[in-house]
This record gives C-alpha cells, sequence and structure tokens, in this order.
C-alpha cells in the first residue's frame, strides 16, 4: 500500500530510501529485492531518528519515493516494486 509523507529531515538528493533497522530479517528481504532490480537506494536507520521510530517503528521495511513522497510499505513483492520504482 502506498501513502504520502511529509519528509523534511531525509537527504532529497537521493530517489529511493528504505527505512530499516539492523538485524531485521524483513529489511534484509527488501534489500535483497531492490539490490535484485538494481535499485538505487539509501538505507535510512529509523533508529536514528526518535520521528523515524514513531513514523515507521511497527512498518519497516517502507520504501520511500522522493520524487511524489509516496511510500511502499511491507510486504510488497518483486512485481510491485517494479512497478514502484520503475525498473
Amino acid at each position: 500500500m502506498s501513502k504520502r509523507v511529509d519528509q523534511q529531515s531525509v537527504n532529497a538528493d537521493q530517489t529511493f530510501i528504505l527505512f530499516h533497522t539492523e538485524a531485521c530479517h524483513l529489511c534484509e528481504q527488501a534489500q535483497a529485492l531492490l539490490d535484485s532490480l538494481s535499485v538505487a537506494y539509501t538505507r535510512e536507520d529509523i533508529c536514528d531518528s526518535d520521528t523515524f521510530v514513531e513514523r515507521y517503528g511497527i512498518r519497516i521495511p517502507v520504501l520511500l519515493r522522493q520524487q511524489d513522497q509516496l511510500e511502499l510499505d511491507w510486504p510488497f513483492d518483486i512485481a510491485q516494486l517494479k512497478e514502484f520504482t520503475g525498473a
């Protein structure tokens, strides 16, 4: 499911941001899907920000498309990821 978010504290130079935490097996699965499509993205550990913890704490992994501020929430599959990223 895609959602719009107001994202001001993340580097706007990157097209996609994967919000995650360390040792999160679902986050590792999402990263593997992104890597398999050669999608350029940055990772943002939600533990580095109270705002991110509040927003994404129970939703990670979440992929943010900065162009339009839409989010793709887990679970997503390769087909959904291709559509969301245009890969």
